[in-house]
């Protein structure tokens, strides 16, 4: 199973800018923590961050057919972004949305959200670890998916 991660705009800075709201953790350092868990776990993992909107969606879209999972935390896109939602629903894939922060303790105009209706699930808050939760939930995804197509394998009628 392969899980692709998408980090939006400024997370390249992690470690650095707003310590006291996204940690000291660096982007890198996340990302090898989430290796060691998809290794662990006998998952592919494949990272990408960008500052652009367009990237983004691109990245989206390439995951159509090439991966069973999407991990995404959009940052400043979360609240702006009509064109990462539409790529998102398009590609019909398991999609976690994460953030560092609880967008809903900040600022008012974070509190719009144009990604988690059509996102599979959302962790907020839990700082650099909501990564490992979003690749903990996604191995659970993953298996409830597999189980049902294989209920539907056993009930489907035998041809002749």
């Amino acid at each position: 199973m392969k899980i692709v991660v998408i980090q939006g705009p400024n997370l390249n800075m992690l470690g650095v800018r707003e310590q006291q709201v996204y940690g000291s953790m660096k982007l890198e350092q996340i990302h090898s923590q989430m290796r060691d868990f998809a290794a662990q776990s006998g998952l592919e993992i494949e990272f990408f961050q960008s500052n652009l909107e367009g990237e983004i969606v691109d990245k989206i879209q390439e995951c159509y057919g090439d991966a069973q999972g999407i991990i995404i935390n959009a940052a400043a896109y979360t609240h702006t972004s009509i064109a990462i939602r539409d790529a998102i629903s398009a590609v019909n894939l398991p999609t976690i949305e994460v953030h560092i922060s609880n967008i809903h303790r900040r600022e008012e105009f974070r509190k719009q959200n144009m990604i988690a209706p059509v996102c599979t699930s959302s962790i907020v808050g839990f700082g650099p670890f909501g990564y490992h939760l979003s690749m903990v939930g996604m191995i659970q995804i993953m298996n409830e998916i597999k189980a049902v197509q294989e209920m539907q394998k056993q009930q489907a009628p035998q041809a002749e």
